[in-house]
């Protein structure tokens, strides 16, 4: 099960990695909050119709259905929405330092929410990973100061929130089968972004749709929010959300090697002991807990001993 989880998160950050040069194209024709709530709407249908293909489509009962919905609201609505809204009053390096934070709070949440264990050496996976990502990033480029400050609080917000989501969509989803939990997530993110996506269409109207535009919304929407949200809740539905939090690491990893194939950027020493660092701290959560301690010996009685 938690080889499966690990598969899950893995897969999930390691697309939303990707989803990075993506956007990068598509956001300079649809304004974000526009291009969220068309991801929201059409990941929707694609995830209702497989549920009504499959028989499970259902309205869950009256109390799941507003805490399915408030979980999707912090996700989609508040976290996606303050990332959206810091990385542009702020810069690249402080929102890719800031979100790093995300798995710490994930941690602390799953520790206050679901009452996991805090071991010392889940705390250390998730330092060694963090710190692998600081050597990619190199946070020597960031910079904290009055003109990036409004930015870098929504960062936070982002980044707090997210870990939020994580630990809540593990709650709901021990009650309900996760592709149904991801359906009505995405319908409570649309509770805030559907506004707000028509008040950004007010002053940032839509610019020239060709086939690329189309591509990559099409990879944003089934790629990157049906597949990747559903992959997402399942691996924090399998496995404690302590340990599913490492998997986030591999979203910057993931972009920074893209940037490297993609779009021609060096390979450089940092990417390659950051990798490194990453890839050490994933592990070392996942290692078994019995691993590399002594085995407990049976107490014999004085008639047993030989």
């Amino acid at each position: 099960m938690i080889i499966r989880g690990a598969i899950y998160g893995l897969s999930a950050a390691a697309i939303w990695g990707g989803m990075y040069v993506v956007s990068d194209v598509v956001l300079n024709i649809i304004p974000p909050f526009t291009l969220l709530a068309i991801r929201l709407v059409m990941a929707m249908l694609i995830l209702g119709v497989i549920l009504w293909w499959q028989g499970k489509f259902r309205m869950p009962p009256a109390a799941d259905l507003r805490s399915v919905l408030g979980v999707g609201l912090v996700g989609f609505g508040i976290s996606l929405g303050a990332q959206f809204v810091g990385t542009e009053k702020s810069t690249a390096v402080n929102g890719a330092l800031v979100t790093t934070a995300s798995p710490a709070f994930i941690l602390i949440f799953a520790a206050w929410i679901l009452h996991e264990r805090l071991t010392l050496r889940r705390v250390a996976a998730v330092v060694l990973a963090s710190l692998g990502v600081l050597v990619i990033i190199d946070p020597t480029q960031a910079d904290f100061g009055s003109a990036t400050f409004a930015g870098d609080v929504m960062l936070a917000v982002a980044a707090v929130t997210w870990g939020l989501y994580s630990v809540l969509v593990r709650q709901v989803s021990a009650r309900m089968n996760t592709l149904l939990v991801t359906f009505w997530v995405l319908v409570g993110g649309l509770i805030l972004v559907l506004p707000a996506a028509l008040v950004e269409l007010t002053t940032r109207p839509i610019g020239v749709i060709d086939t690329g535009v189309i591509l990559g919304v099409l990879y944003v929407v089934v790629i990157s929010t049906a597949v990747a949200m559903w992959l997402w809740n399942r691996a924090f539905a399998l496995v404690d959300a302590s340990v599913a939090s490492l998997f986030f690491f591999a979203q910057p990893l993931v972009g920074a090697l893209l940037a490297v194939l993609l779009l021609g950027q060096e390979m450089t020493v940092n990417l390659w002991g950051g990798s490194v660092l990453i890839t050490l701290g994933v592990l070392l959560a996942l290692m078994p807990r019995g691993l590399g301690r002594k085995a407990p010996q049976p107490h014999l009685s004085k008639s047993q001993v030989p």
